[in-house]
């Protein structure tokens, strides 16, 4: 018998705005004047209130968190793609997805100060709460796609992840599964080149990640993720496949994580200077801003304007969540199991009991 080849393949990779400012009319999706306004104004507050956040933790005002600067294309282009039926399933890295989906500013502070009721998202969001371990959500992710296509449901999933996670054996569990039942998901994946101090090169001998889908028997695409455009466009399209039942998708953006991996981390350690500097220069808040420019929808005056309003909701978020009254210490306690163990008991009573005395 001759040897013939049984697959071919293609991984695309999509990209609408250039740095310059400019698109490419045939891919520019549809968007009206006051929505690309949105888009930039909630890239700017997610940045705002990163910075912001950055300060409170160097202050001792807030725990260790995660920073999204230079990852606002890729959070905001995807969750605009969402419906409120939806779900939106994220990871530790997904403060400006997380604000855009109705988590108010001060419940993340409460969260990322060690107040688990702020982890506690309205149950009307349709969001499940962060997920510190890497990769597990993804599970989550596809249960719930599962559900609601076995509920008759034509709404999707997004789960968020960064490509450490590819290395896990939860995404290959969960794209196999995925690719196996055909559950409305989309798995994004954020490729900043780094998990941690681990670059993509190290991580993966495959090119992409979108190729990994390929061997799941699901849809792969790249896109540029400082392009909101690009971003929007294809999570739009993966989601409407995802809703009519005929496949999920794996969607890698590439763009890059400008700052720590966390705020106890040092990048400076295992990267150059010259690396950040070269993805500054596609910064996806000025390149979406070049486009606003030139088509006459930002000026100096409205950008300074749109800067201040973002600090004072900023501000106004801080001083409510620095208000809130601290948690009680048996709070620990009360949701670790839907009825209380008798180890979980004797911890409560021991705890409240050293309260006690130290009062």
């Amino acid at each position: 018998m001759p040897i013939r080849p049984l697959v071919s393949y293609s991984i695309e990779r999509v990209e609408v705005l250039r740095e310059d400012g400019t698109v490419d009319e045939e891919l520019m999706p549809s968007l009206s004047a006051d929505e690309i306004q949105r888009l930039y104004e909630h890239m700017v507050l997610t940045r705002r209130f990163d910075e912001r956040m950055f300060k409170l933790q160097r202050q001792g005002r807030l725990g260790t968190f995660a920073r999204v600067t230079g990852q606002e294309g890729a959070q905001i282009g995807a969750v605009f793609a969402l419906r409120p039926d939806d779900w939106l399933v994220p990871a530790f890295r997904e403060n400006g997805a997380l604000l855009w989906r109705g988590i108010t500013m001060t419940q993340l502070l409460q969260y990322w100060s060690g107040d688990e009721r702020g982890g506690a998202f309205p149950r009307a969001l349709r969001t499940l709460p962060i997920s510190i371990p890497v990769g597990t959500h993804l599970l989550h992710a596809v249960g719930i796609g599962w559900a609601m296509k076995e509920a008759g449901e034509d709404s999707a999933v997004l789960t968020f992840f960064g490509e450490g996670a590819t290395s896990t054996g939860d995404f290959s569990e969960a794209l196999n599964m995925a690719g196996v039942f055909q559950v409305p998901v989309v798995f994004f994946c954020q490729n900043n080149q780094y998990a941690i101090s681990v670059p993509f090169t190290r991580q993966t001998a495959a090119p992409t990640v979108a190729q990994k889908a390929l061997g799941y028997g699901i849809f792969g695409v790249q896109v540029d993720g400082n392009d909101v455009f690009a971003v929007y466009r294809a999570t739009r399209e993966a989601l409407e496949r995802a809703r009519s039942g005929k496949e999920p998708t794996l969607i890698e953006a590439h763009t890059y994580r400008v700052t720590d991996h966390t705020t106890s981390d040092d990048a400076r350690r295992y990267r150059s200077d010259e690396e950040v500097a070269a993805w500054l220069k596609r910064d996806p808040i000025e390149r979406l801003a070049h486009y606003m420019r030139a088509q006459g929808f930002l000026d100096e005056a409205r950008e300074a304007e749109i800067a201040a309003e973002a600090d004072r909701k900023v501000a106004e978020a801080v001083e409510a969540f620095e208000s809130i009254p601290p948690p009680e210490p048996e709070e620990i306690f009360r949701h670790v199991f839907a009825q209380k163990t008798r180890p979980l008991e004797e911890q409560e009573a021991a705890l409240l009991a050293r309260w006690e005395r130290r009062r």
